[in-house]
C-alpha cells in the first residue's frame, strides 16, 4: 500500500505543475478551453494576473508534494501527504462546485483515495 501512495501522490504532484503551467504559461485560448472560462475575461489584464497567481499556489503545492514523496521517510512522509492530499481534497471540492465538475474526477478523487489510503496506512 505504501508503493500506491506514493505513486499516487507522484501522479498528484506532477498534476499540479501542470496546473501551473497551463495557468501561467498556455495561451488565452488553452486557457479559456481548460478552464471553461469566456476568451474575453481570460484576455483581461487582471484575470491574466489571477490566473499567474493561481498558478504559482498549484505550482508550489506540486512542487512540496514531490519534494515530501522524496525527501522524507516513514511516518513523517505519511503525515506531511496527508496534510497535503486533505488540502488538495478541500481544493478540489471548491474548485467542483465553483468552476467546473470535472475538477472534482480530476483533482479532488485521486487526493481522496491517496488520503484515505494513507489514513489506513497510519492507522
Amino acid at each position: 500500500m505504501g508503493s500506491i501512495i506514493l505513486v499516487l501522490s507522484t501522479i498528484i504532484g506532477i498534476l499540479h505543475l501542470i496546473i501551473m503551467g497551463l495557468e501561467m504559461f498556455a495561451s488565452n485560448e488553452k486557457q479559456a478551453q481548460t478552464f471553461r472560462m469566456p476568451l474575453e475575461f481570460v484576455k483581461l489584464p487582471n484575470a491574466q494576473i489571477a490566473l499567474k497567481n493561481m498558478g504559482i499556489y498549484n505550482g508550489s503545492l506540486g512542487l512540496v508534494m514531490l519534494v515530501s514523496v522524496f525527501l522524507f521517510q516513514g511516518t513523517t512522509r505519511l503525515s506531511v501527504l496527508l496534510l497535503l492530499n486533505l488540502f488538495v481534497v478541500i481544493v478540489g471540492c471548491y474548485g467542483g462546485k465553483t468552476v467546473t465538475k470535472s475538477i472534482y474526477l480530476i483533482q479532488a478523487l485521486p487526493a481522496l483515495i491517496t488520503l484515505l489510503l494513507i489514513l489506513m496506512q497510519l492507522i
